[in-house]
């Protein structure tokens, strides 16, 4: 009997797996395997909002597997070592598992393509697993990648995308490859309320269901606030519940304006992953223009505490931070916003809210939400990198009934209509009585701080 192992990492589902698929196609048996890395955890991304839906998905796709005759077999430790025990277990002479970008993942890959090939089995990796188009695939000449969004979606929306891969039928797991209990959301402390259940299953139900109506008013409706029209199908990407190249077939399919907007939105994930595939560093270092004035956790101390609790006196942006934390998600919209805010308003170093999103979103992925960051910050991939959020035109256009802001501000529940965006402006016994702080800093001020320091640059 011919085994091969197939490593899962962030490909969370059984629809549309290629290498799973190839895996079945090259040997009698397969062990599917999921590797708890420590290394996750030392470097500080095993957040609990996150570890929670990886629990769900890890549930989910061990029910899917013994619903095929197989299971999910879990190890914990270093990723390379226990993908060989494994192989050396039940005597693979292949491991597949899918592409990362991230420096994290290219280490991973090249140890275990060291420590597989010393005892002889050959790793296969797998594109278009994570992303609907490689990275790589489409570049500009004279470049290994894209730096702006817009020609790149151009050549990218011209290309072919593989066929989705149906979930297999069966799937046979070799007798004897130990494993330990697959993890359960309820042994995950700190979580946020309001964190949904994660899997495949949920995923695909929750896009179904939003396929239709939601799809069709996606369009007009995903900058609205308070209308909350977004799929919120970014945790199901992230840990690759759903699959991309699925999701963009399904939304053409659809057609309409609604469609076509969505899948823009799933070309920025492959902007994003082919930029830091060509330039990985840009996880933690400036991308394109370097600012070296920031203000950090010494001297904003209080800003940024404001900024994180959502008390910085300005509702939308205090709404948007009060939705983060109890949903660990948040609209994409509202992300923009309170970013433009600390980083240009307050003029505070992109890194520290990256990392407090990182912190608590359970989308929160090095790829996108680090160079999403930046490009707010101005030192990404925005061709207009001085361009300021105001948070009151924002919310006037976004939310302008106010709707949003008193969903996660009950200090303002009361406050009618459009009047919930500029509380200071109320009548003094009012404003006194509602317990909201005064603006942290007069948005020209702001403005003023940002154009000095940007001149300083």
């Amino acid at each position: 009997m011919t085994v091969a192992v197939v490593l899962f990492t962030s490909d969370l589902r059984l629809h549309d797996h290629p290498p799973l698929h190839a895996a079945l196609r090259a040997a009698d048996e397969v062990v599917p395997l999921f590797v708890l890395d420590p290394g996750i955890h030392a470097a500080g991304f095993d957040a609990p909002n996150r570890r929670a839906f990886l629990a769900d998905c890890l549930r989910d796709l061990d029910a899917s597997l013994r619903r095929r005759g197989g299971r999910l077999v879990v190890r914990a430790g270093p990723v390379a070592g226990e993908v060989c025990a494994v192989a050396a277990e039940c005597g693979a002479a292949e491991v597949h598992m899918a592409a990362g970008v991230t420096a994290y993942a290219h280490r991973r890959e090249e140890r275990l393509r060291e420590r597989l090939g010393d005892g002889g089995v050959a790793l296969r990796v797998h594109d278009t697993v994570v992303t609907a188009v490689a990275p790589g695939a489409v570049t500009p000449s004279g470049s290994d990648h894209f730096a702006v969004f817009t020609p790149y979606f151009r050549r990218w929306d011209r290309e072919r995308l593989r066929k989705p891969l149906p979930a297999p039928r069966a799937v046979r797991v070799p007798d004897g490859v130990r494993g330990r209990p697959v993890p359960e959301r309820a042994d995950v402390s700190g979580t946020s309320p309001g964190v949904p259940p994660g899997g495949e299953k949920a995923g695909r139900d929750r896009f179904s269901r939003w396929l239709g109506d939601g799809l069709s008013r996606y369009e007009d409706l995903h900058d609205d606030l308070a209308g909350d029209a977004t799929s919120r199908l970014s945790p199901y990407l992230h840990f690759g519940a759903l699959s991309p190249v699925e999701l963009v077939h399904r939304a053409r399919g659809h057609g309409g304006p609604g469609g076509d907007a969505f899948v823009r939105q799933l070309c920025w994930r492959d902007f994003h992953h082919q930029v830091l595939a060509a330039r990985p560093e840009a996880s933690a270092g400036d991308y394109r223009t370097r600012h070296d004035h920031w203000r950090g956790e010494e001297d904003a101390a209080d800003d940024i505490a404001a900024w994180r609790e959502g008390r910085t006196g300005y509702p939308v942006v205090d709404a948007a931070m009060r939705q983060l934390r109890h949903e660990g998600w948040m609209h994409n919209r509202a992300r923009l916003l309170v970013a433009s805010f600390l980083t240009k308003t307050l003029y505070v170093d992109w890194r520290i809210g990256a990392r407090h999103f990182l912190d608590l979103l359970v989308d929160g992925d090095v790829v996108n939400n680090q160079l999403n960051w930046q490009w707010v910050a101005g030192t990404g991939t925005d061709t207009r990198p001085h361009r300021v959020l105001n948070p009151l035109v924002q919310a006037k256009r976004f939310d302008p009934e106010g709707a949003y802001v008193r969903r996660w501000v009950p200090e303002l529940a009361d406050v009618d209509g459009r009047a919930v965006h500029e509380p200071w402006r109320l009548p003094e016994d009012r404003r006194a009585g509602l317990g909201y702080p005064a603006p942290l800093i007069d948005l020209a001020d702001g403005l003023a701080r940002f154009k000095h320091a940007r001149g300083r640059d």
